[in-house]
């Protein structure tokens, strides 16, 4: 009886709505979208992002992925219990169709000798037949924005990926050029942990980047659930590709893709109506003189002021069940 009971301790808070933590004592909230309410996402926020590739880029933006992205409320919409959902459908002819949006702000970066950290509390699509399922959150270098020809170069920062239903995370910098260079493109420098007991199907689990030009060496660092995973240093690469990576902000990407390279191809008994779940994503700013990415709006300060109350329901969730 004491072990059941300490199983469901550990399960319950992560299968809850929990809203944007209170932000950690000498960071600094610049961004945040809580995905409260219903309907989808703002169009304030998000770009969304239609089709298969960019305009001028690859077919299937480059990955071979065969979902179809749409705006479709069917797709892409928000919950009304806190959480952002985007959801991968089979047709009658066998063609799906899924969803991808990226932040309209183009260019978060960390402040001169501060530290950029952006993270996503997220759960993982759980079905049946997962062959082909490829949520991930990432970011890519804002001059990729117009131009669509320019990856690696551009830099991309993998924060999670997940493919074909795996309890793995995996966290990839793409740099350089392609094929080879110093990210031994197309694989990129990566590295990978798995989800524990816990599954990352089974439950929200916190999904964390760091982009640190404070220290010597400067680092990328990947973290779950506050464990650090992976990292990628400035004495890694040459300063040619360093300082491009460095040079410039990012801007946010969150899909969920069905096929492609990575994963393959769906079976034709890959479950339909899959859902990567997204309950927040912010951007923290650390330590220099606090200019690397735009100042809070009224909104997001509004956000962050709310988020005391919704980390307090958790905090007591956790109180109640481990008490």
């Amino acid at each position: 009886m004491k072990h059941t009971t300490l199983a469901i301790s550990l399960l319950l808070p992560s299968l809850v709505h929990c809203g944007l933590p209170a932000v950690p004592s000498g960071w600094s909230l610049k961004w945040a979208d809580d995905f409260k309410g219903t309907g989808q996402p703002s169009r304030d926020n998000w770009i969304y992002d239609i089709g298969h590739s960019y305009p001028g880029g690859a077919a299937n933006w480059g990955t071979g992925e065969i979902g179809y992205h749409t705006d479709s409320p069917n797709n892409v919409f928000v919950d009304g219990n806190g959480n952002l959902v985007l959801k991968a459908i089979k047709d009658n002819n066998g063609g799906w169709t899924t969803a991808r949006i990226e932040t309209k702000i183009p260019n978060f970066a960390p402040p001169p000798n501060g530290i950029l950290a952006v993270e996503g509390r997220l759960k993982l699509p759980k079905v049946a037949q997962p062959q082909g399922y490829w949520p991930a959150f990432w970011m890519l270098g804002e001059h990729f924005r117009g131009i669509y020809t320019n990856w690696p170069d551009c830099g991309e920062i993998d924060i999670m990926e997940n493919v074909n239903g795996v309890n793995t995370e995996y966290g990839t910098l793409h740099c350089d050029k392609s094929p080879g260079g110093e990210c031994y493109e197309t694989t990129g420098r990566g590295g990978n942990v798995g989800g524990g007991g816990v599954s990352l199907q089974d439950g929200f689990r916190v999904y964390r980047m760091e982009l640190d030009v404070s220290t010597s060496p400067q680092a990328i660092r990947w973290y779950l659930d506050g464990k650090q995973f992976h990292t990628v240093t400035q004495s890694d690469l040459s300063a040619r590709v360093w300082n491009g990576l460095v040079s410039h902000g990012y801007f946010i990407i969150l899909n969920l893709a069905m096929g492609g390279g990575w994963p393959g191809s769906p079976r034709s008994d890959t479950t339909s109506g899959g859902e990567f779940l997204i309950d927040y994503v912010a951007v923290y700013t650390k330590g220099g003189n606090g200019s690397g990415s735009l100042p809070p709006s009224a909104t997001t300060t509004k956000t962050a002021t709310s988020t005391q109350a919704a980390s307090g329901r958790c905090a007591s969730l956790l109180i109640r069940w481990w008490t």
